[in-house]
């Protein structure tokens, strides 16, 4: 197995700028593993694969305003914040009732050690203060306690790279799912954005268990991988509560499919697996799916379209199988399919 067989030539054209107006207008490729079949569909149609007493997962993370622009306090030159999460360890911890002070960030450009940021027209700067164990830059903010207010005044939702626009108001609603709860994550779980709450709303009417697990997307989703064998997910919050993982066991029991929305649903289930039951419990998960992999929880999958050579493609080829796969992704593409966030789904059966 090869880095390259996980890379793919695809037309600029084919990246999704924006959503469609209607979520579950978006087209659904549905693939039979048993088959070996494909299916062109709409999203609305996934009804049609949903049996009754089936449970479907979804990741009901939310995105925060994560990305922050300022400037280099003593050129003035510009600089990009997208804010990770608040460090963890012992070094940096946050005095009792206030908010942490120290992230963990992507920075751009690369900053030298003790070097300020400033913001347009605010009291509180920030500055560059090394990076951690993993390689991750370090900043504080300093000249407010109320680092939350601040983040939530100026910042902007922190749209994937390949979208080659600023994020504008209407981004603040359709980066986000229908379903968005627990706020922690800076890239959004985007095979739920198809959902709409009439759509959840019917699936229930159909005799489905729709259930909730929380996984904070973090820098693992930006970083490519370069070495196969060597390649270190970074650490990901995620929570199983006690109910959802109890019905899950009892579907599972009973032979009933358990269906994953997106691969963070998949990988909380996963990560909390022993024996072929599910522990609930909440914590931080580095689990790297790729070929080959015994999946214990998940039947199938909702997901959409992902970049080449990442972490979410092998996952997706570890479930559906490498050569299928990549027949998928030829069709996908020869139909002029949309790709990636805000991109077109497909459903692996």
């Amino acid at each position: 197995m090869n880095l390259s067989d996980f890379d793919y030539p695809l037309p600029k054209e084919l990246i999704a700028q924006r959503p469609l107006e209607k979520r579950d207008a978006s087209r659904l490729l549905v693939c039979d593993r048993k088959r070996g079949t494909l299916g062109d569909k709409h999203f609305s149609d996934i009804l049609d694969y949903l049996p009754a007493g089936d449970v479907l997962v979804l990741n009901n993370t939310k995105v925060f305003s994560a990305r922050l622009l300022g400037k280099k306090k003593k050129t003035e030159g510009r600089v990009e914040i997208l804010l990770l999460q608040p460090a963890r360890d012992q070094v940096f911890p946050a005095p009792e009732g206030h908010d942490p002070r120290v992230w963990r960030c992507l920075l751009q450009p690369a900053l030298k050690e003790a070097q300020e940021i400033i913001f347009q027209g605010e009291k509180i700067e920030a500055v560059f203060i090394r990076r951690d164990s993993d390689g991750i830059p370090l900043i504080e903010f300093k000249g407010s306690e109320n680092v939350k207010g601040f983040v939530e005044r100026v910042g902007t939702m922190p749209l994937p790279p390949y979208i080659k626009r600023d994020p504008d108001l209407s981004d603040e609603t359709t980066y986000q799912t229908v379903y968005a709860e627990k706020e922690g994550a800076v890239a959004a779980p985007t095979a739920g954005f198809h959902f709409t709450k009439e759509l959840l709303e019917a699936v229930k009417k159909k005799g489905l268990e729709v259930l909730f697990v929380t996984l904070h997307v973090g820098y693992g989703t930006f970083r490519p991988v370069e070495d196969l064998e060597n390649h270190k997910m970074h650490s990901e919050s995620f929570e199983l509560e006690a109910p959802v993982a109890e019905k899950i066991n009892r579907a599972k029991a009973e032979g009933r499919n358990v269906w994953a929305v997106g691969t963070t649903a998949l990988r909380v289930l996963e990560t909390c697996v022993q024996k072929r039951k599910l522990i609930p419990g909440k914590g931080e998960t580095n689990l790297f799916i790729k070929p080959p992999f015994e999946f214990e929880i998940v039947d199938r999958l909702v997901t959409n379209f992902h970049l080449p050579k990442t972490t979410l493609l092998l996952l997706v080829s570890a479930f559906m199988g490498e050569e299928f796969r990549k027949k998928a992704y030829e069709h996908a593409i020869i139909n002029k399919y949309r790709f990636y966030s805000y991109g077109d789904a497909m459903v692996i059966l």
